[in-house]
């Protein structure tokens, strides 16, 4: 698959939220991100920054109730527009891994695209939160984005007290392993990265 055409738009439509999402893998990490979360909106942006892909998300929910809805629902969407804008994964790396240091924090992320849904999630954060964001919804997020793009992904805290940096340094980490892992690899242009022959 061409570079160029590495990329997806999806919508969805609930009772709850509305969600679009559009992703270009091989863009700059220019976003354009509005949802009702201020912290979370936050979040994405830096996300796509620190994986060097194009983001355009607009959410609206029912976040007067809770904004476990419109988290996850992003969350899904962003998923399955990963997944689509992958494609038949032909010629990417496929692993990634990153650290991130956030000053006292320090936030592993690794990622295999495999068609596999699975998440790890060993950062202790829960029943705390940042401005409005609740951060045992991280996991839900993360969960929602894992098991919808069909990726194995493991995220660990290694130490880190300052709730904010803890959070951001999840979304960069994350970032950063998804621009390796969906990167083409010139060596195996065409070639899907498997010995089963099926991502």
């Amino acid at each position: 698959m061409s570079g160029d055409g590495r990329q997806a738009r999806i919508e969805r439509k609930t009772k709850e939220t509305e969600v679009a999402v559009q992703l270009n893998l091989d863009g700059t990490g220019g976003s354009k991100v509005q949802t009702p979360i201020p912290f979370f909106s936050h979040m994405l942006e830096a996300w796509a920054k620190h994986g060097l892909m194009d983001l355009a998300v607009e959410a609206t929910g029912d976040v007067d109730v809770d904004i476990h809805h419109t988290v996850e629902d992003v969350g899904i969407v962003l998923g399955q527009t990963l997944r689509e804008a992958l494609g038949d994964k032909r010629g990417i790396v496929r692993y990634g891994n990153a650290f991130v240091p956030m000053d006292e924090a320090l936030l592993q992320a690794s990622v295999d695209l495999s068609g596999r849904p699975y998440l790890v999630f060993s950062v202790p954060v829960a029943r705390t939160r940042v401005s409005n964001f609740d951060l045992d919804m991280l996991q839900e997020f993360f969960r929602a984005f894992a098991f919808n793009a069909e990726i194995t992904l493991h995220v660990t805290m290694h130490y880190g007290h300052n709730l904010h940096h803890i959070a951001e340094a999840v979304f960069k980490s994350v970032g950063r392993a998804l621009a390796e892992a969906t990167r083409l690899n010139p060596r195996i242009a065409g070639v899907l990265p498997s010995t089963k022959g099926t991502l």
